[in-house]
């Protein structure tokens, strides 16, 4: 049985075309892995891709990728409202299929010490892969960003599992690591007050007495006439869509501000979206089996044994 990796590298990107087509094109081009989606804007500044594949294959594919941004971006000229250290900001590997959690592991880590000297750029293990808990938490190794990362890498307290113990002059460090399947869902709120989108991103913020395994950001779209709370869930069964949807509704309210809309980040597993329907609708007894899509693949599945699925009906 082939092993399934999904990876989501996130570049320091999102206002240049020519950079992010290449960025992209070298991920299609590598052999045996698959692209799914990518996503960039300008308000974050940032690219966030979607691919998977076999192990091998997605580690070459995360070295092409991250040798174009090292190439061609610079952190010295890099704005953006999302939190950064480098051009190839974290590249997570994700086990979905045939794969154990300790695999992607071994992976991240056998890419990140390749990364580092291909290019000379410190590498930070994060997630699953990390130390210990603190060494693992993104908000920890970004604390004060890439302006604050020179100084923050005089710390013996924060050298890099891999490369030198000072920033890369221009693509600054990486973090590489092993992680769960996240969802990344912002909510948008009708304001254009920032202050009031932070202080409702501080509140669902697992940190700051919110969700469990919710990360949570407040940033301005003014050409859009909205805030919107960025929100990173690393773990949709214990924290469900709809109770950081419901939770994000009442700290506004707080504030006289609705909420407008909502968007996903990259892609969402169908397990999520099964909870937000049986919430909302208050459906008895509706699980993945129920769905047509999940229904059609399993017999099929049944007739070909070689059709290959990484859908989960249980």
């Amino acid at each position: 049985m082939k092993q399934i990796v999904e990876c989501v590298p996130n570049f320091s990107v999102g206002d240049e075309p020519k950079t992010i087509d290449a960025i992209v094109e070298a991920i299609k081009r590598t052999k045996g892995v698959h692209l799914l989606d990518y996503e960039h804007d300008t308000a974050y500044n940032r690219l966030v891709v979607t691919y998977f594949g076999e192990p091998e294959a997605c580690k070459t594919a995360m070295l092409a990728a991250g040798k174009v941004a090292v190439e061609r971006l610079d952190m010295r000229k890099h704005k953006g409202q999302h939190p950064r250290i480098g051009a190839l900001d974290v590249a997570p590997f994700v086990p979905i299929k045939n794969i154990t959690m300790k695999e992607c592991i071994d992976l991240s880590k056998a890419f990140g010490k390749a990364f580092a000297q291909a290019h000379e750029v410190p590498v930070y293990l994060y997630g699953e892969a990390a130390e210990t808990p603190e060494k693992g938490d993104v908000d920890w190794i970004r604390k004060g960003e890439w302006e604050a990362l020179e100084k923050n890498m005089q710390d013996p307290a924060r050298k890099p599992a891999f490369g030198p113990s000072k920033p890369h002059p221009s693509a600054g460090a990486t973090m590489t690591g092993a992680r769960e399947v996240m969802v990344g869902l912002n909510i948008n709120l009708g304001t254009t007050d920032l202050r009031i989108a932070k202080a409702v991103a501080k509140a669902i913020h697992k940190k700051k007495g919110g969700l469990i395994r919710i990360k949570a950001m407040g940033c301005l779209w003014e050409d859009r006439g909205i805030t919107q709370i960025g929100i990173t869930n690393t773990d949709y069964l214990k924290s469900p869509l709809y109770r950081q949807f419901e939770l994000v509704k009442i700290e506004a309210a707080r504030y006289g501000v609705p909420v407008v809309g909502a968007e996903f980040c990259g892609l969402v597993p169908i397990q999520a979206l099964v909870d937000v329907a049986n919430y909302y609708l208050r459906l008895e007894g509706f699980s993945m089996k129920d769905l047509l899509e999940v229904a059609i693949d399993r017999t099929l599945a049944e007739i070909d044994p070689k059709h290959a699925s990484t859908l989960d009906s249980e």
